[in-house]
């Protein structure tokens, strides 16, 4: 961190015949990932100007998209303790497609692993008798046939007992070096249970996991279980009142420790010499004076530097107001629908989303759900048709096609350090991983949890 600290960053604002200097970063666009990092470089003794062309906290990242109790983010809203100034709800439930139905995700603790090998070989029993309450919702179990259910069972028990630091219970697999595919393998698992295991459990978007090695899914399924026995119903949660709190409480931590906002700030240019950043030009509210904030570092979204950014894809997302639960939810309302794949011939899953009144973003009586995937076809409309399927009748539908978009370059020798846009998953694991590689490429430091700690109070009465 002592990169970090040396780091000086001049800020110079100039208003007709008013100067000021100080030590800044100038963070603009308030994504979430670009509100985290400020808030990590607030507590770090940075001096922070945000700079915003929205009226409001976000950008696209206010969306309703619900986020998995993921490891990191998790991490990151305790240790700044960012979760002081917001309320969470879980979602109620997690469902999976199958052939045209929808299949109920383990909903207890035993369900997801959490427990010892005896609780869950003890549960298996209860798994097959347990069906979910609805027309075509069937239990975990209904999933797989009996022989099927064996197998995986032994499969279950073999992540249960698996730990990266000990060999023991490696079972004849090298964790970097066996790939998913030949664990599946080993254990005989069908392609219905390798799309549950991989898009359900594990969260991945597409089957490329299959041939890497096998450490993070089984890990992944281990996150998943214990972000199942924190919450109990789902590993899903959501901010109440949406989205936009999560970059609202980061903005808030960066603020405690000098941060300054500017929404609504429109920006004109991005002051560039020898080809580094030196600052940002915004034209003045009530007069003609130009406000220009002078830096050495700048973190941005790609919407302000797009000649400096490329498309890798596209991905689109479609928000239906319902007047209805999801059918054959048990009248959730709150949950996560996942798509696998290769339920539907594609190569990405479809997600589906749903929230209401319950997280206070709705009226009483009234859904909103959110279906996004990565565009594959001239068609991509056609691509959602069966999760669009699951939530008729639908009242009214916005429909969105946004680009993927990433840096062209680490922005090292610019000291433009861009964020990539959102894509398609609905938790905020590849958002925490783009937060980290531009935290090390800013310090020159790998990302240290340690380092996000608060070191002021901000609530009165405390010590």
């Amino acid at each position: 961190m002592d990169k970090l600290r040396n780091v000086k960053i001049l800020f110079k604002a100039v208003r007709g015949d008013f100067e000021q200097e100080s030590n800044v970063i100038s963070h603009r666009f308030i994504f979430v990932a670009e509100c985290i990092l400020s808030g990590i470089m607030s507590v770090n003794g940075k001096k922070v100007l945000h700079m915003d062309r929205n009226p409001y906290y976000g950008g696209e990242s206010a969306s309703i998209t619900p986020l998995e109790d993921s490891h990191l983010l998790v991490k990151m809203l305790l240790y700044t303790e960012v979760t002081r100034y917001l309320d969470f709800k879980v979602t109620e439930g997690s469902f999976v497609y199958k052939g045209g139905k929808i299949y109920k995700v383990p909903s207890t603790e035993a369900e997801a692993l959490a427990s010892s090998n005896k609780k869950i070989l003890g549960r298996m029993k209860e798994w097959d008798k347990e069906r979910w309450r609805g027309d075509k919702v069937q239990g975990w179990v209904g999933l797989m046939g009996l022989f099927e259910k064996r197998r995986f069972r032994k499969f279950l028990v073999y992540v249960a007992n698996f730990d990266e630091k000990d060999p023991r219970t490696f079972e004849g697999i090298d964790p970097m070096k066996t790939t998913m595919r030949e664990v599946y393998k080993k254990f005989d698992l069908g392609q219905d249970v390798i799309d549950f295991t991989g898009h359900a459990l594990a969260l991945y978007r597409t089957d490329d996991y299959l041939d890497q090695s096998c450490c993070e899914t089984i890990n992944r399924i281990k996150l998943y279980s214990e972000s199942l026995a924190r919450y109990g119903k789902s590993p899903y949660l959501y901010p109440l009142y949406g989205l936009g709190e999560l970059p609202q409480g980061f903005a808030r931590l960066s603020a405690i420790y000098g941060g300054t906002y500017m929404l609504n700030k429109p920006i004109e240019e991005i002051i560039v010499q020898n080809g580094k950043v030196i600052g940002v030009k915004s034209e003045g509210e009530l007069c003609a004076a130009t406000f220009i904030a002078r830096c050495k570092q700048l973190i941005c979204d790609p919407s302000y530097v797009k000649d400096r950014v490329e498309k890798v894809g596209q991905v689109i997302r479609v928000i239906c107001i319902l007047s209805h639960p999801i059918k054959n939810t048990n009248d959730a309302n709150s949950c996560q629908i996942i798509i696998p794949q290769n339920q539907v011939n594609r190569k990405s899953d479809i997600y589906v989303c749903m929230i209401s009144s319950a997280h206070n973003v709705a009226a009483q009586g009234k859904y909103i759900a959110i279906v996004s995937t990565t565009v594959e076809t001239k068609e991509p409309e056609k691509e959602i048709r069966p999760a669009l399927e699951l939530l008729e009748p639908i009242e009214q539908k916005f429909i969105s096609i946004s680009d993927l978009v990433v840096p062209k370059d680490l922005g090292t020798e610019s000291q433009i350090f861009i964020s990539r846009t959102y894509d398609a998953t609905t938790h905020f694991e590849t958002t925490c991983d783009d937060i980290k590689n531009i935290y090390k490429r800013m310090t020159g430091s790998e990302f240290d949890f340690e380092e996000m700690k608060r070191k002021k109070n901000d609530i009165y009465g405390e010590d």
